[in-house]
């Protein structure tokens, strides 16, 4: 189904009851609706960053106190996999603030991903742009996800970010698919933008042929010394009607809170999880700001009688869909 933005947007109007409904009717027909995907995420490389994104604590423009830090060592990295895997995460996800990897870097990166996958977790990261052939490493030595947002509507995006364009954005998104992986992209709300920027996002992942397998939606966490540090908190409702559009225009894809949950009530996450997000990130930090504490979490489900699912099925689906689409085509552009 073509997800316009003006249609996208009507999607947004829907009565909340039946926004939720329908949501929900769709999220039962594609997926156990009382299971959760569970992902932890370490920032491997922390600071330093050349980019100017507003929202991004990390950046060298901002002055936040975060230090510039060089890429941990794997034995760092391993122990943080391990305690993951301990806590229910089926995913071990990895960030490093750059503009994109260096060589040297990415050798390193690829001998992580290549120890977590002995482990027996689902691998992901998020490195910035890649150049050409560089996916392809990634996926010989293991990687299941590459997460790369969109953020925001196309619209909108230039007012948040200046040093690297949308197009950039894509490109790296197909060469990950051309190179086979799985795709991780979503993007953040509550940055100042409007409902129908908020509608062109989700048209934009709507459009990518095929659509993420993996959406994260954040919540802007306000950093002070962030040009959005300022910004005023998003409706929580409207976040909710953004996971429920979300759901309905991207059916099979998981959707994830991610960034901005240490904020939410635990009736608006389980409001979260009635209309159709189905997977979360799980540890004391995202990068570098706070989450919920893991005890937190499994309480909350423990109410909801949520179950946490296993990303076995899914690396097996991953390996069988790498052979098959490796080298074929050229990936996901956003349709007209």
């Amino acid at each position: 189904m073509t997800h316009t933005t003006h249609a996208v947007e009507d999607l947004f109007a829907h009565a909340f009851f039946d926004l939720l409904f329908e949501a929900h009717t769709v999220h039962r027909r594609h997926f156990d609706a009382n299971e959760i995907q569970i992902s932890t995420l370490l920032s491997i490389k922390t600071g330093g960053c050349p980019e100017d994104c507003g929202y991004c604590p990390q950046s060298r423009r901002h002055d936040t106190g975060v230090q510039d830090e060089a890429l941990l060592d794997i034995d760092e990295v391993l122990a943080a996999a391990r305690r993951a895997k301990a806590s229910g995460a089926g995913r071990f996800c990895m960030g490093a603030a750059w503009r994109g990897p260096k060589e040297r870097d990415l050798k390193r990166v690829a001998e992580m991903i290549a120890a977590i996958r002995g482990l027996g977790l689902e691998t992901c990261a998020t490195l910035g742009l890649l150049r050409e052939g560089q996916a392809e490493q990634l996926a010989e030595a293991g990687l299941d996800y590459y997460n790369h947002n969109l953020d925001t509507s196309p619209e909108f995006y230039k007012e948040v970010i200046g040093t690297r364009t949308y197009d950039d954005r894509l490109e790296t998104l197909a060469r990950v698919r051309k190179a086979g992986l799985k795709v991780c992209c979503g993007g953040i709300v509550g940055m100042g933008e409007t409902r129908h920027d908020r509608a062109g996002l989700i048209a934009q992942l709507a459009a990518l042929d095929p659509p993420p397998e993996s959406v994260p939606i954040n919540l802007l966490v306000r950093v002070p010394g962030t040009p959005l540090g300022d910004e005023p908190s998003l409706e929580p409702f409207e976040f909710v009607r953004t996971i429920a559009v979300a759901r309905i225009c991207l059916p099979t894809s998981r959707v994830r809170i991610a960034a901005g949950r240490e904020g939410m009530s635990e009736e608006l996450q389980a409001l979260c999880y009635f209309a159709g997000a189905n997977s979360i990130f799980a540890g004391d930090m995202l990068l570098t700001t706070p989450n919920p504490k893991v005890a937190a979490d499994q309480a909350l489900f423990a109410k909801l009688g949520l179950k946490t699912s296993s990303c076995a099925g899914d690396r097996a689906a991953q390996t069988a869909d790498r052979a098959a689409t490796h080298g074929a085509g050229s990936g996901p552009r956003a349709r007209a």
